[in-house]
């Protein structure tokens, strides 16, 4: 591999890629080298990062997807394994956060959202990229996580309970493959951070005071490249 393309061949899939940390990290990954599967619901916001991605000399394939809807995710790793045959990389971004309210008075469709969007999907992608994972060489999966996973705050339960769950997952799938074709897992907290997630969570708050997703999306791109153990865990900070 190259040393200015350390991710030179590799297949790499970002869901949420449309916006914000997904496609800051789509990006990055693309820039580092690799092929990137971009998933989401906005066609043409997946466009816009295509073009990102262009601009800096990478390549990437847009792949529309609902998380919500089983049978798109295995539609998805049926056709990435007729082309490639592997997956290298799998970011796991999309999330979808709930009104913020007391644990009496979450609102269930949002809460259904919230748990089909962070925790079933994150199981069904899981079990749909699996095999492809372990056909590569060293496969790297990153989840995306909030600090209210492992830290419950007021009023924000429907969200937290929901990434606590997908931790726990994620971990459960690392020790089930530690001895199968070297997949490391990492679990990232990327911390306050200017998207569209963090300003309907704190929307009096000054985005210019909170770091930029490209940071975020920068760190894991280095991360995937680096030989962590798995089960690793790391929060992004600003860089000073």
């Amino acid at each position: 591999m190259s040393q200015t393309k350390p991710l030179e061949r590799r297949i790499a899939l970002v869901t949420g890629a449309s916006r914000g940390i997904g496609a800051a990290t789509a990006v990055a990954l693309a820039k580092a080298g690799a092929h990137v599967v971009l998933t989401g619901r906005d066609v043409r916001a997946l466009e816009q990062v295509e073009d990102a991605i262009h601009e800096v000399g990478g390549s990437a394939t847009i792949a529309p997807l609902d998380l919500a809807e089983q049978d798109g995710i295995s539609r998805l790793a049926a056709a990435v394994a007729s082309r490639w045959d592997k997956l290298d990389i799998l970011v796991i971004s999309a999330a979808y956060l709930p009104t913020l309210t007391p644990v009496t008075q979450i609102e269930p469709k949002q809460f259904a959202q919230a748990v089909t969007t962070n925790l079933l999907a994150t199981q069904a992608l899981l079990a749909a990229f699996d095999p492809l994972l372990k056909r590569a060489d060293g496969a790297r999966v990153v989840g995306l996580t909030s600090s209210v996973g492992s830290e419950p705050r007021a009023f924000w339960s429907a969200y937290g309970s929901t990434k606590a769950a997908f931790e726990s997952l994620l971990d459960s799938y690392a020790e089930e493959v530690r001895k199968l074709g070297n997949i490391r897992l990492a679990i990232v907290d990327p911390g306050a951070t200017r998207t569209a997630m963090r300003a309907k969570a704190y929307p009096g708050e000054d985005p210019e005071t909170v770091k930029h997703p490209d940071v975020v999306g920068e760190r894991i791109a280095t991360l995937v490249t680096e030989d962590f153990e798995t089960r690793h865990r790391e929060r992004v900070v600003n860089p000073a």
